[in-house]
C-alpha cells in the first residue's frame, strides 16, 4: 500500500513513516524539504500518484491566528482537491483532543477550519485527536514564562509519547476510515501544571511553576476536562516515568514543530505580560 505522510519529516510524521514501512508499506516523507510543498503545491501530484491513504500531520510553521487559518485551509483545501484527482480512498488528519472546545483561540479555530473542510469533501476520513506529547513539556515551560516563573493552568490532561502517537496512527492509517473522529492519549492522568513540575525536576531545572487559574491554553480558558479524552479513547502504553528513562526524554530542547500548547503558551505569555 502507498501512504502520503504530509510532514514526515517532522517529529510525529518520521516516527509513522518509519512505522509503516516496517510493516511493508510504500511511503512518501513528504515536506518541503523532500519537494513537497502543500502550499504552493509543488511536488503534491506526484508525491499522491497512486497513493492508497495520506496522514497529515503537518502544523503551520507560524502561531499568529490569521497565518494559522491560513495555512490550514490553504493546505487542506490542496490536499483534498489533489487527493480526489488521484483517487486516494482515506485521509488520516492529526488534530487535538479539545479541538471542539477551544473556539476562542485563533490557533483552534485554525483546527476546526481543517477539520470542517475534511468532513464536508468527498473523501473518506478519520480526524485523530491526540492529547499533548511528554517531548514538549519543557518547551511548554519554556514558553509559558511569566516574570521569571512558570504559570500554567492546573487543569486535567493526559499526554502521550510521540511514539504511541504514531503507534496509533500506523494502525489508524492502513485500516477503514471512521469518517469521524478517534480519540488517542496517555494512559494516566495529570494536571497540566503537576507534570511540566515534574519535568522540570527531571532536568534539575529549578524554575518555579504556578498553578495560575487565569493562565491561557492557546489563548482559550479551560475548564477542568477540557484537555482530557472521553472513555473511548485509545490509550498509549508508555507511562510517564517509563518515558523518562528513555532516549526521547535526554532531549528537553529537541522542538522540531510547534504544538498546539506552544502556540497557547506563547499567547499566553503575551497577553499575561
Amino acid at each position: 500500500m502507498k501512504i502520503v505522510v504530509i510532514g514526515g519529516t517532522g517529529l510525529i510524521g518520521s516516527k509513522l513513516v518509519s512505522k509503516l514501512r516496517e510493516h511493508g508499506h510504500e511511503v512518501v516523507a513528504a515536506a518541503p524539504s523532500t519537494g513537497v510543498n502543500t502550499i504552493t503545491g509543488e511536488g503534491l501530484a506526484e508525491a499522491l500518484k497512486a497513493a492508497s491513504v495520506v496522514v497529515d500531520v503537518s502544523n503551520s510553521p507560524d502561531w499568529e491566528d490569521s497565518a494559522v487559518l491560513k495555512f490550514f485551509e490553504t493546505s487542506t483545501r490542496n490536499l483534498l482537491t489533489q487527493e480526489a484527482d488521484a483517487g486516494v480512498g482515506h485521509h488520516v488528519a492529526l488534530s487535538v483532543v479539545g479541538t471542539g472546545r477551544l473556539s476562542e483561540s485563533g490557533y483552534f479555530r485554525g483546527k476546526i477550519a481543517q477539520e470542517k473542510l475534511i468532513t464536508e469533501s468527498s473523501i473518506p476520513y478519520t480526524i485523530v485527536h491526540a492529547t499533548q506529547f511528554f517531548e514538549f513539556l519543557k518547551g511548554l515551560a519554556d514558553i509559558s514564562m511569566v516574570s521569571g516563573k512558570v504559570h500554567l493552568p492546573d487543569v486535567l490532561f493526559q499526554p502521550m509519547a510521540a511514539d504511541d502517537v504514531a503507534t496509533a496512527l500506523s494502525k489508524i492509517a492502513v485500516g477503514s476510515p471512521a469518517n469521524g473522529i478517534v480519540e488517542i492519549g496517555g494512559p494516566e492522568e495529570f494536571r497540566v501544571d503537576e507534570l511540566v513540575r515534574r519535568r522540570l525536576a527531571s532536568l534539575q531545572d529549578p524554575r518555579e511553576v504556578i498553578a495560575d487559574p487565569n493562565a491561557l491554553y492557546s489563548g482559550a480558558h479551560l475548564s477542568e476536562r477540557t484537555l482530557v479524552p472521553d472513555n473511548g479513547a485509545r490509550l498509549g502504553e508508555t507511562r510517564f516515568e517509563t518515558w523518562l528513562t528513555q532516549p526521547a526524554a535526554q532531549l528537553p530542547s529537541a522542538h522540531p514543530q510547534p504544538t498546539s500548547a506552544d502556540a497557547g503558551a506563547k499567547e499566553s505569555r503575551k497577553k499575561a505580560s
